[in-house]
């Protein structure tokens, strides 16, 4: 415990003192953020690159303990090996954001630079060996670590979006993961986090709002690196079926961001990579919040997330899934009420009324252009359109088909008083479906069904015509 106390407070004071050194010389080299009041939001340029402070004097308060007379320091030596291995890929994550940092990379190249830092991590033994208490074959157990490390990699950087976020949701995930790693008697685990939750804090003492320094790209991706690492050792020492979720927890503010700004772009069918402001913090601060607001809060939601994760990793089996069902539970009412149309509108798609009703009317469609391309005259058609016309919820339909002029109404239909859809079929026949503002038709069929009308009456146009002529 006195090594931990000491390696902690060795790394507190030492980014305490780095820290100014780097954001002076990061003004001097130009270095700084340059606010573009969409996403960049400070009022004045701040240097960036923040997370050169907190690197060196991580690896700096390891070399001071590994030369003290501290039990410790033999646990350092001790690690060496492992440490040596694993250190390239944590400077590969690193030279990433700087050079992001400082001349920016497209997004295939920091993601190319962490699908290599993810090997070099696996090389060193960092492995998800199972889920859910069941070893996985060596090629699957691989494709889920480099997610995982990836998506925790990526997720610290995409919430670094308001003054202090990701450090202080870095530092409540840290102290999660330490204190869980003393649960378990993981004291090499315990040792690594303790410098980390050091360097946080000194350095949340320069990059809460108002931040005088940004993390830049350099900090943010190596914290959510060194994290996901950290979770996966945490992982492999747990004895619950449940696995990775306690990690999982720990870090559920970054990652569910994350997740649902991907999700989102894949509906919208938007670059993965491309920036928004459609994040969780940009969305409390549509709703009035001011940054040191939206901080708190979110503050607020990961020390509560740190909460449900030591729940559920020290009540082992026995209570652990009600743990995370309630979790669940707590995480979706959160994200809906952030008012994410995306997520609004696939729920009610996925609903299984809504699900029926749409099937229902892909068959109904179907049916009706496959009766319209059998119907012998234009009669038969016109009753063929306006029985479905009827079924889809429209009240008024208008045929010119040659010479031949049809018009029903039906349910009250007025002029004036409803929408119509008008479809061409030549420059002088056309075919119109009216219905009421407030009508049963499903908005999801309107579109298909003009296109039904539309390609089936055109093919048989021609035929249709000449029998009206022949009469």
């Amino acid at each position: 415990m006195y090594s931990l106390t000491a390696v902690g407070i060795a790394a507190l004071l030492l980014t305490l003192a780095l820290t100014p050194l780097v954001r002076n010389l990061a003004v001097r080299l130009g270095w700084v953020d340059h606010p573009d009041r969409r996403r960049k939001l400070h009022l004045s340029p701040v240097p960036r690159a923040g997370g050169v402070a907190i690197i060196l004097a991580y690896g700096a308060s390891f070399a001071i303990l590994w030369v003290s007379p501290l039990q410790g320091g033999n646990l350092v030596e001790r690690a060496l090996p492992f440490v040596w291995k694993l250190v390239p890929a944590a400077v590969l994550v690193f030279l990433i954001g700087l050079l992001d940092d400082l001349v920016g990379l497209k997004p295939w190249q920091k993601l190319a630079g962490q699908l290599a830092a993810s090997g070099m991590a696996l090389w060193a033994g960092v492995w998800i060996q199972g889920v859910a208490g069941y070893t996985m074959p060596p090629w699957l157990s691989c494709v889920i670590t480099v997610v995982w490390l990836i998506g925790c990699t990526n997720a610290f950087n995409l919430i670094d979006g308001v003054d202090g976020l990701a450090t202080g949701v870095g530092l409540f995930a840290t102290l999660t993961t330490m204190i869980a790693a003393l649960f378990y008697g993981h004291y090499a685990l315990a040792l690594a986090t303790a410098p980390l939750a050091g360097s946080l804090l000194g350095f949340l003492r320069f990059n809460f709002n108002p931040a005088s320094i940004f993390l830049g790209d350099c900090g943010s991706l190596w914290i959510g690196f060194l994290l996901g690492c950290y979770g996966v050792f945490w992982s492999q020492k747990s004895a619950t079926l449940l696995g990775m979720t306690a990690p999982l927890m720990a870090l559920s503010v970054p990652l569910l961001d994350t997740g649902v700004a991907v999700f989102r772009r894949m509906l919208r069918r938007q670059p993965l990579f491309a920036a928004d402001r459609n994040h969780i913090h940009h969305r409390l601060l549509d709703r009035g919040l001011t940054p040191r607001r939206v901080v708190l809060l979110l503050y607020g939601v990961a020390c509560l997330a740190a909460i449900f994760s030591l729940v559920q990793n020290m009540l082992q089996n026995r209570y652990g899934g009600i743990v995370v069902l309630v979790f669940c539970a707590a995480a979706w009412i959160g994200i809906q009420h952030l008012g994410y149309v995306e997520l609004s509108a696939t729920s009610r798609l996925i609903y299984p009324g809504t699900f029926f009703r749409v099937l229902n009317a892909q068959l109904r469609l179907r049916t009706l252009e496959e009766t319209l391309s059998g119907a012998a005259t234009i009669e038969e058609c016109w009753r063929v359109i306006c029985d479905a016309s009827r079924d889809f919820g429209f009240n008024r339909v208008v045929l010119r088909l040659g010479e031949a002029f049809y018009e029903e109404r039906w349910d009250g239909a007025k002029l004036g008083t409803d929408w119509t859809v008008r479809i061409p079929l030549s420059e002088s026949e056309y075919l119109n479906l009216s219905r009421k503002f407030n009508g049963s038709a499903e908005p999801l069929v309107v579109a298909p069904l003009v296109e039904v009308l539309q390609r089936s009456l055109r093919t048989a146009r021609v035929r249709l015509v000449a029998g009206v002529s022949g009469k």
